[in-house]
């Protein structure tokens, strides 16, 4: 648990589990809720969503009235969500913005998100180079639209695919420890306007932290 007051909750979510059932028998975090109620009357329910194999802050609301606002921030673009990505190669630029429309490819082809710049939705991801060690780089990732596997499939397009994604990556192997180098660092949520917005930051992973180090990340890691 990362953060709590009696609407919002924001957790921690460890690479690996699904935020809803998929294939049967897995494990998923809708088994959990009950378990959040912290004295309310129901269960908290998702307030967006991260892949399976993102680590990071994941937001819920508590009650229906904290689900509705939580939704508007989202869907308004208003929720700042900052995600860490350690990337093949080095990009020529310091920062910059990925504009590619995404759309779903077709199922009988296997399921991803593609390039698509006639058909697809509207995708804008900002990043900045936080580091690099000649062969890998850290970066900071900021989803300005909310599309599935936006930042995964927007850093492979340029030329730069995640460490451990075997969907987009084409090989990228086991470098992060069989798991994919995609980590939700922070969120920040205006919830009420006259007052502070919620701003919260997860501790970065310990099987992610050789490949930040790496990269030249230095702050203390949490034990465990």
């Amino acid at each position: 648990m990362l953060y709590r007051d009696g609407a919002v909750l924001v957790l921690d979510k460890p690479a690996g589990i699904a935020v809803h059932a998929g294939r049967p028998g897995d494990d998923h975090l809708g088994r959990h809720l009950d378990a959040l109620r912290f004295g309310m009357a129901h269960p908290p329910e998702l307030a967006h969503r991260l892949d399976r194999d993102t680590s990071g802050c994941l937001v819920l609301g508590r009650h229906r009235r904290a689900l509705a606002r939580l939704g508007e921030i989202f869907a308004q673009g208003q929720a700042d969500k900052v995600y860490w990505a350690v990337v093949i190669g080095r990009p020529r630029q310091e920062e910059g913005v990925i504009e590619l429309r995404l759309k779903k490819r077709a199922a009988s082809f296997g399921w991803r998100m593609e390039i698509d710049p006639r058909g697809g939705q509207e995708a804008a991801t900002r990043w900045r180079l936080l580091g690099c060690d000649g062969r890998l780089s850290w970066l900071e990732c900021r989803p300005l639209t909310g599309r599935t596997h936006q930042i995964r499939a927007h850093c492979a397009a340029i030329g730069h695919p995640l460490v451990g994604d075997r969907i987009y990556g084409r090989g990228t192997g086991t470098l992060a420890g069989d798991r994919l180098a995609l980590h939700a660092r922070s969120v920040t949520l205006p919830y009420q306007p006259a007052h502070p917005p919620i701003a919260v930051e997860a501790p970065v992973p310990l099987a992610l932290a050789p490949l930040l180090t790496a990269c030249g990340f230095s702050e203390p890691l949490p034990r465990g």
